[in-house]
């Protein structure tokens, strides 16, 4: 009878981790960038209750009596689907349209992958640097911060062409290669990173490398859409879905636990 009290609990444990992946999706359904995550699940142990046969011979039965002892969170996958993009009147605003990733140097010193191109212009000692909203340097193609002289031109003439090279307009409106563009990396494995928050990742073993896109030729390369984000992949129609599912999941496995507890208080009650 106990069996069925913790194999039900661990049903309600594993869909509040669900409601959980649920509910954070749905709170960055605006967040730009983001990439919708679902849980995933797999049994725990079997117990044999009968293998052998209850004939006078005693042989092993063809299909043993096995019984299990619930579920458990295996993984939390994050999709990373193409999102749609959303017009922005910021000049420093990219989205990629592809499976590359921006590179950004956190604090740490460490390098970061985002989907996120809201990004800026920030003062630095060197000139004016591409930063993320946060202040964290973006990474160029040759994984150093990008900084413009601004001594040499008018940043308001600066232009990113679609694969992420900087430039800008003379004073005869002649475009200018500036021989700065922006970095972008792949992953084989992009579900393995590490979700640092902020709409960071950071690589880990199951991710593998990161593969610059700039110096390797065995990737399709991703394009940097200018005066554009990328915003999530989050539908909401389908998590609202989930969430029904999962709910509808948690009170039948209350309502095991409910169904045992009264078997078992009946037992109790059991007389002679």
């Amino acid at each position: 009878m106990m069996r069925s009290l913790w194999t039900a609990a661990s049903g309600m444990i594993a869909q509040q981790t669900n409601v959980d992946t649920i509910s954070n999706n749905l709170a960055n359904v605006n967040t730009t960038g983001y990439k919708t995550q679902t849980a995933e699940f797999k049994s725990l142990l079997y117990q044999n209750l009968q293998t052998k046969t209850t004939t006078a011979n005693g042989e092993n039965k063809p299909i043993p009596a096995e019984v299990g002892l619930g579920v458990r969170n295996s993984s939390i996958t994050t999709h990373f689907s193409q999102g749609s993009f959303m017009e922005s009147t910021s000049d420093t605003a990219f989205a990629i349209n592809g499976d590359g990733f921006f590179a950004v140097q956190g604090t740490d010193g460490e390098t970061y992958y985002t989907r996120n191109g809201n990004f800026t212009y920030a003062i630095g000692t060197q000139g004016m640097m591409l930063t993320t909203t946060d202040g964290l340097p973006v990474l160029d193609s040759t994984g150093q911060p990008i900084v413009f002289d601004t001594t040499q031109y008018d940043m308001s003439k600066v232009q990113a062409t679609s694969d992420g090279k900087f430039g800008y307009l003379d004073e005869n409106n002649n475009y200018v290669d500036l021989g700065i563009q922006i970095g972008l990396f792949q992953f084989n494995n992009p579900s393995g990173l590490d979700k640092t928050g902020g709409s960071l990742y950071s690589e880990t073993a199951a991710s593998g490398q990161a593969i610059n896109e700039s110096v390797t030729d065995t990737v399709k390369k991703s394009t940097i859409k200018s005066g554009y984000l990328e915003g999530s992949n989050v539908q909401v129609a389908d998590e609202m879905v989930n969430l029904i599912v999962a709910q509808r999941a948690y009170e039948m496995n209350s309502k095991a636990i409910q169904a045992s507890d009264e078997m078992l208080s009946q037992a109790n009650q059991l007389r002679r």
